[in-house]
């Protein structure tokens, strides 16, 4: 019976004999299709987000650009002319996970952003001589080229590459990304099993590409036929057209989908509400209905309960503000308490996993062979992976000069954080915000107890560490897992699958690095919109100098009282945890007690109470029958929405940036 809430594909899947595997989705074509589209990619995003910054690519949830590919590749093998290739529904499906993993390497956020940031400490600090005495001398010389034409041709540009000064800092940074990729993508092959095939998770993120493609095994795969997926794409691709145009030519009215319903209170308990905001994009709103309705429930609940203590605290005297910007350690809160939830996540996952993650090392520590057949990796390798690849990251930043607490703390809190990570996507599919994790390390024992080369090594290794899972580097290593789950439902081969998402990342590492590199030189880092512009890593770039500086120069202790609620996040988490496994009526998710209270009210509240109002009604007077026909729609919503971002993104790149 549980089977019936599932959509047509999952069925399909669980008809199928555990650990049956075919090959035909990882094929020769699959792969070179899958290589020419990131040989694509990587000027193409490099033009389009770092030079214009004119929209995200390929990091964002949901991922616009991979789910472009599949959908255009699917409607080209309807031509004439391409029907002879006639690429099957798990070639498709391939082509997908391995654009999926693979291009989130090449965006601003992630290869450009871990590229300029040691190098910008040398050129921002000309103007700051207290710098050299203070923290430049002691930056590892295989950090960045230091050279004074090598910085300045960097930022200024007109220059070719320096190769033989950068050789050194990308085997570096390139080893530290493969590692900490390698090291994620073994933990997550070790726990996949028991979060598709045992605890069921829904994967929101999988059921959008698996109900856009069919096809029956053998023969060329179409796109899905459902009327009501090509309305809700119809809807959501108008809306988003007429949308956007009218942002582009002021001319025409305003058809934004935010509608302001209250204007922000400046004092007084109210101010706790902010500016209410009605945000009704399509591909949020239907993935607020694709998520199980607990989490959906628990979201905008738990939202009115942070505006609540909000309003509280204000009322007890604190300083009036939202509940959206209490970036604050006094009560209540809501962002320490939501980075507190995420670490407890991550041991609650492997807690829950305990059985299964025993039965692995049986059978990786004996000799004796099978049990691990339909996994990504053999349980020997994923052990050995992921030993081997953090002890490179503790030998990282050992080198750099750390103490090996650090050395070994640090890539903990990134690994555990980005376990989390994939938890949530697994569950509920959207980003959250909480505090960067080098705050998280310094908020026990406070910057002064650090030493410069620690904070040199904290802030430099920013972009593997900022708390936005789906625009910074953790978004490879997460979207492996949808990878998984996509395959299991097709039946496709996970370990040849494995092998090719691998090569796909060495592939655009070694690609993106090269567009980087030469594209900076060329054009200059300062004739960058991605790097001069109000962009996250522009912003990064202008302070962590300063950062660094001021953490070494002032006597900073740590923070109790943001350690304080960090722990109250983890036990909330932990109670809500227990109370789902004792109580079945119990209506509050763990997961959605994080995104409560790191989501923005405009995405939070009225998006997820919509989506949790009408399905609750679909399902209790319509059945699971009636929401799996509805399901098409709302995919067809979210493949609407985000056709009509890449769109942009190519209209972008066709008028170098002036629409």
């Amino acid at each position: 019976m549980a089977a019936l809430g599932l959509p047509a594909q999952e069925r399909e899947n669980q008809t199928r004999p555990a650990g049956t595997r075919t090959a035909a989705g990882v094929t020769w074509r699959a792969a070179a299709i899958s290589f020419a589209v990131i040989l694509i990619s990587a000027p193409a995003m490099f033009y389009g987000e770092v030079v214009w910054y004119k929209g995200f690519w390929s990091n964002a949830v949901p991922a616009s650009w991979p789910l472009a590919v599949l959908f255009l590749l699917t409607a080209a093998m309807g031509l004439p002319v391409l029907r002879r290739l006639q690429l099957t529904r798990p070639e498709l499906l391939t082509i997908y996970c391995v654009v999926l993993v693979a291009t989130p390497l090449l965006s601003l956020n992630v290869l450009f952003w871990a590229l300029s940031q040691a190098i910008s400490y040398y050129y921002f600090g000309a103007v700051f001589p207290e710098w050299e005495t203070t923290f430049l001398h002691l930056i590892p010389p295989w950090f960045s080229p230091s050279s004074t034409a090598a910085v300045t041709n960097y930022f200024e540009g007109n220059a070719t590459v320096p190769w033989s000064e950068w050789l050194a800092p990308l085997a570096a940074w390139s080893s530290l990304l493969i590692a900490l990729f390698f090291a994620n993508f073994c933990l997550l092959s070790l726990v996949q099993k028991q979060w598709i095939r045992h605890e069921r998770l829904t994967f929101p993120l999988a059921q959008i590409p698996l109900e856009t493609v069919q096809g029956e095994p053998g023969k060329r795969a179409h796109l899905q036929r459902n009327g009501m997926f090509w309305i809700g794409m119809a809807i959501a691709l108008s809306a988003g057209v007429l949308s956007t145009l009218s942002l582009r030519l002021p001319a025409l009215p305003s058809l934004s989908p935010r509608m302001t319903l209250m204007a922000a209170h400046v004092v007084g308990p109210l101010s706790a509400l902010g500016r209410v905001d009605l945000l009704l994009q399509p591909w949020l709103l239907a993935l607020a209905y694709i998520v199980p309705t607990e989490i959906s429930f628990s979201v905008w609940f738990l939202w009115l309960a942070r505006i609540g203590l909000t309003a509280l605290s204000i009322a007890i005297g604190n300083e009036p503000g939202s509940a959206e910007d209490w970036w604050r350690f006094s009560f209540p809160a809501p962002y320490n308490q939501a980075t507190g939830a995420v670490l407890v996540l991550a041991l609650w996952a492997l807690w829950g996993a305990r059985r299964h993650l025993l039965r692995a090392v049986r059978i990786a520590f004996t000799w004796r062979g099978g049990g691990d057949d339909d996994e990504p990796l053999p349980y020997r390798w994923a052990m050995l992976g992921l030993i081997i690849s953090f002890a490179w990251l503790v030998a990282f930043f050992l080198m750099a000069g750390c103490r090996p607490w650090f050395a070994i703390g640090f890539p903990a809190v990134i690994m555990g954080a980005y376990l989390s990570y994939a938890r949530l996507q697994a569950e509920a599919a959207l980003d959250t915000s909480f505090w960067w994790f080098n705050d998280v390390v310094q908020m026990p024992i406070g910057p002064t107890n650090l030493t410069p080369q620690e904070l040199i090594s904290l802030y430099t290794a920013g972009f593997v560490s900022a708390p936005m899972p789906s625009v910074v580097f953790s978004a490879c290593s997460i979207n492996s897992l949808t990878s998984f789950k996509i395959a299991e439902s097709h039946g496709g081969n996970l370990r040849r699958l494995t092998y090719l998402l691998f090569f796909a990342f060495l592939f655009a590492l070694l690609l993106g690095s090269f567009v980087a590199l030469t594209g900076t030189y060329h054009l200059g880092f300062i004739e960058t919109k991605g790097g001069t512009g109000n962009t996250l890593v522009a912003n990064v770039l202008r302070v962590y100098g300063h950062d660094i500086y001021y953490d070494i120069t002032y006597d900073v202790g740590p923070s109790p009282e943001g350690v304080f609620w960090i722990g109250v996040g983890g036990a909330v988490c932990i109670a809500l945890g227990l109370l789902r496994l004792r109580l079945l009526w119990w209506p509050l998710h763990p997961v959605g007690y994080i995104l409560s209270n790191s989501l923005p009210q405009a995405m939070g509240t009225f998006p997820f109470f919509i989506a949790w109002a009408v399905k609750s009604l679909v399902i209790r007077y319509g059945g699971l029958h009636l929401y799996r026909a509805t399901l098409p729609l709302a995919v067809g919503l979210i493949v609407g929405d985000l056709l009509n971002t890449t769109l942009w993104n190519v209209a972008a790149l066709a008028t170098h940036g002036r629409f």
